[in-house]
């Protein structure tokens, strides 16, 4: 691959148009999951709230993408959170999961409605089975943007989350989401759960 800083704007020549080949750590997470092995600890005025939750995740294969000569291999995801027996969204997420071979990088994008987006990042190898990602408030590449309110409410220092590939064929994370309360400590908000498959994915357009 050509050095971006010389070129940046000649594609790679080796793109593989199959992405569920060359996603690296992110293929077992490819499919449509369903998981209730759950617990959130979120803020309250009262104290920390424990809440199960009920998870469905949808993760779609997505054509090879290139910055120039950067490539990446990634998964369109939506996820889709309710309390137990409740119909009413809990969470809402929509984002992407990319790997870039030639560095060795997962990265997360994610967006909320609740005007919040961040870019997290971390590396893995390959055929790695488990694997963390990051961001932090402030920094301009794996970063945090909030608005006006959240910035000064419930504003967000960092996140992180890591994934684990089970034997199994089930994939688990753990979020920790540190927020500065307005007139508190940091809080650590954290979510976690285990999915299991419940759906193959669709191959990538250029793949079918």
């Amino acid at each position: 691959m050509a050095n971006p800083v010389d070129d940046i704007y000649s594609e790679s020549e080796n793109i593989d148009v199959d992405t569920l080949k060359n996603l690296g750590p992110l293929r077992p997470l490819a499919g449509i999951w369903e998981g209730s092995k759950s617990l959130d600890v979120n803020p309250k005025a009262e104290g920390p709230l424990r809440q199960l939750y009920v998870e469905r995740i949808e993760l779609q294969p997505i054509d090879p993408q290139s910055n120039g000569p950067q490539l990446f291999y990634g998964l369109r995801y939506h996820t889709h959170v309710v309390k137990p027996g409740e119909i009413e969204t809990y969470h809402d997420q929509v984002g992407y999961w990319l790997w870039e071979p030639a560095t060795k990088t997962v990265i997360l994008s994610l967006a909320i409605p609740r005007a919040q987006v961040a870019l997290a990042a971390g590396h893995a190898e390959a055929d790695a089975t488990a694997f963390e990602v990051s961001a932090v408030r402030g920094k301009t590449d794996y970063g945090i943007c909030s608005t006006p309110f959240l910035e000064q409410a419930f504003r967000t220092d960092s996140f992180r989350m890591k994934v684990t590939i089970h034997p199994d064929g089930t994939w688990s994370y753990f979020e920790d989401t540190v927020l500065m309360l307005r007139g508190t400590e940091p809080f650590h908000h954290t979510d976690q759960n285990r999915l299991s498959k419940i759906g193959e994915p669709t191959p990538n357009p250029l793949a079918r």
